[in-house]
C-alpha cells in the first residue's frame, strides 16, 4: 500500500483531522499534511516519526511499502515512471520497453539468432 493510501485510511481511522495533524508534525502546514495525504509530497524523516507518534503506529509501518519500491539513487520522476510502468500489464511493460530502448538508442540485450526452419535449410542444399 502507498504511503498516501496508508496515510489516508490512519486519518480516517483516528478521527484526525488535516488540521490536527498539522498541529502535531513539526514544519507542516495543514496544505503540506494535505500533499502528503494526495501523494503529492513525501514527509521527511522527522515528519515520518511524528506523524506514527500521532496515529500510534511504528513509522515502519508507514514506510513498509514505501522503502522496498524507493532507491534513494533515483530522481523522483524515475520513482513515477517506475510506479507507471508497474500498473501496466506484461504486454504493455514489453511494447513501453521497446519504445523507451529505441528512443534511449540501446538494445536490449544480444540479438537473438534466427531459428533455422525446414525449407531454409533445403534451400541451402
Amino acid at each position: 500500500m502507498s504511503l498516501d493510501t496508508t496515510l489516508r485510511l490512519l486519518t480516517k481511522a483516528s478521527g484526525l483531522s488535516v488540521t490536527d495533524l498539522a498541529t502535531a508534525i513539526p514544519r507542516a502546514g495543514a496544505a503540506t499534511v494535505s500533499a502528503w495525504l494526495r501523494g503529492d509530497k513525501l514527509p521527511g524523516r522527522d515528519q515520518v516519526d511524528a506523524l506514527a507518534r500521532a496515529f500510534g503506529v511504528p513509522a515502519g509501518a508507514l514506510l513498509a511499502d514505501l522503502a522496498s519500491t524507493l532507491d534513494p539513487s533515483r530522481t523522483q520522476g524515475e520513482h513515477d515512471l517506475l510506479a507507471a510502468y508497474r500498473a501496466l500489464s506484461t504486454k504493455q511493460q514489453g511494447a513501453l520497453l521497446e519504445i523507451a530502448t529505441g528512443l534511449a538508442g540501446t538494445r536490449r540485450g544480444a540479438a537473438k539468432p534466427a531459428a533455422k526452419t525446414a525449407a531454409s535449410k533445403k534451400a541451402k542444399r
